[in-house]
């Protein structure tokens, strides 16, 4: 333990919200501790974001025929995490921030007992950060044994290539895994009481995405029931899925997740998590109790990365009273199923309800040189323009590059950019950028007569 027992900040858990939490408290020439529990990096790193699209790319790289694509899929994975976490470890160090591996919790709202395998310290703080992330959520009547039943978090360590797995939860974590292990070459079925996938993305996006999944062998059981679950004698996952009893090799269950709170002892800082574990923040991401803070998947959706680093930063530039500016209003989501899904922006959907008058263009990845060359015959672009203004005002894409290419329609949209931007510049060819001069001549095409 660090003998300074006295911080500026003490930032609880190591994934990117708590990073960036404690590096800007650091670049203000703070004093920061940051205590994380498991391992340098958090979920994100060891069971999250980097190993599940790590797995996503090696899937896509190695032919799921090769004998020992399992292997070199997991290899893959464990190398990319050991390299982050070291990346990461001197990310800290360079910008002066201590580093303890320990549990933290909570002895009053300005002092946090840390505890060590070999000492307890009490350590105080004028601010506290709470960023200690989400764990898989586990329904007390499912045997989960690691082995046959799995959860989001245990599937990375799977020892051996199954030849069927079923995958109950057709949300992000869900849909991410089942393409992800049906490129490998496993029979995938998944499971979901709901009758289509990822329920709030774009409907046009999301049948796009079900008829792939079918293509490339997903067995969907969507508006099913499961009951029943259970481990059998030799090994397997047995289950109903309506009124069929059906057996696999491994059953992964992705049910959404719980706040890493219960073990922080909050009521001594005067704070009560909700029934999900979460806690409740305003717009400075200050909880209940003003000088402490959470941010990051603790506290909610979006449940991004990508959002959770921004909310770091904002909340330690809140706490030391500097600018930091404010979370944006719009910010794009990835989804990286195979193939991947982006967005930004409002759905027709939304359009529709708030009664905006919109034109939709189209861009097919076939009609494009670069789709043609990658071989991707299935993706397209989608943009929302007002009919009035002629703004962009949504992006969708599903396809190859999709979580790179909605960068450029972001940009466009905070800026309040149109059709004629699309139209009157120039894109470099051959490239899946252009399909945004493509979706604009056709949004143009359908403008009412000025």
């Amino acid at each position: 333990m660090p003998s300074q027992r006295q911080y500026d900040m003490v930032v609880i858990g190591s994934g990117p919200s708590g990073q960036r939490a404690a590096v800007q408290a650091a670049k203000l020439k703070k004093k920061v501790l940051v205590v994380e529990r498991d391992w340098i990096g958090g979920s994100c790193l060891h069971t999250g974001t980097i190993p599940s699209k790590t797995l996503r790319e090696a899937a896509l790289e190695f032919s799921a025929e090769h004998p020992s694509v399992f292997d070199q899929v997991m290899t893959r994975k464990q190398a990319v995490i050991d390299a982050e976490a070291a990346v990461i470890q001197k990310q800290l160090q360079r910008n002066g921030v201590e580093f303890v591996q320990g549990r933290a919790s909570f002895k009053s709202a300005s002092s946090v007992w840390v505890e060590t395998p070999t000492a307890r310290v009490e350590v105080s703080a004028q601010f506290i950060v709470i960023a200690t992330g989400t764990r898989p959520a586990r329904a007390a009547d499912i045997p989960f044994d690691d082995i046959a039943i799995f959860d989001s978090d245990t599937i990375l360590h799977l020892r051996r290539k199954p030849h069927t797995m079923a995958v109950l939860g057709a949300g992000v974590i869900g849909c991410e895994y089942a393409s992800i292990f049906a490129r490998m070459g496993i029979r995938v079925t998944l499971v979901d009481q709901r009758d289509r996938l990822l329920s709030w993305m774009d409907s046009e996006i999301t049948a796009a995405l079900q008829k792939q999944f079918s293509e490339c062998g997903i067995e969907l059981c969507l508006a099913a029931k499961t009951t029943n679950i259970h481990r059998t004698a030799d090994g397997k996952a047995r289950l109903h899925i309506g009124e069929n009893e059906r057996t696999f090799d491994a059953l992964l269950i992705c049910m959404g997740r719980l706040g890493n709170t219960d073990s922080l002892h909050l009521t001594a800082a005067g704070l009560v998590a909700n029934e999900r574990g979460l806690l409740n923040v305003n717009e400075h991401y200050q909880t209940a109790v003003p000088h402490i803070y959470a941010v990051g998947d603790v506290i909610g959706s979006p449940g991004l990365a990508s959002a959770s680093s921004e909310q770091g930063r904002l909340a330690a530039a809140h706490a030391f009273a500097v600018r930091g500016g404010s979370f944006p209003d719009a910010f794009p989501y990835g989804i990286y199923t195979i193939p991947e899904i982006s967005s930004v922006g409002a759905q027709e959907s939304d359009l529709q309800k708030r009664g905006i008058a919109y034109v939709v263009g189209r861009a097919q990845y076939k009609e494009l040189a670069r789709g043609k060359i990658l071989g991707d015959e299935h993706g397209f672009l989608k943009l929302l323009f007002d009919s009035k203004t002629r703004r962009v005002l949504g992006v969708q894409v599903i396809g190859s590059g999709a979580t790179e290419l909605v960068h450029i329609g972001q940009a466009a949209f905070i800026l309040g950019a149109g059709i004629d931007f699309f139209i009157n510049n120039v894109f470099n060819y051959p490239t899946l950028a252009e399909a945004y001069k493509v979706a604009a001549y056709n949004a143009y095409n359908q403008l009412p007569a000025a």
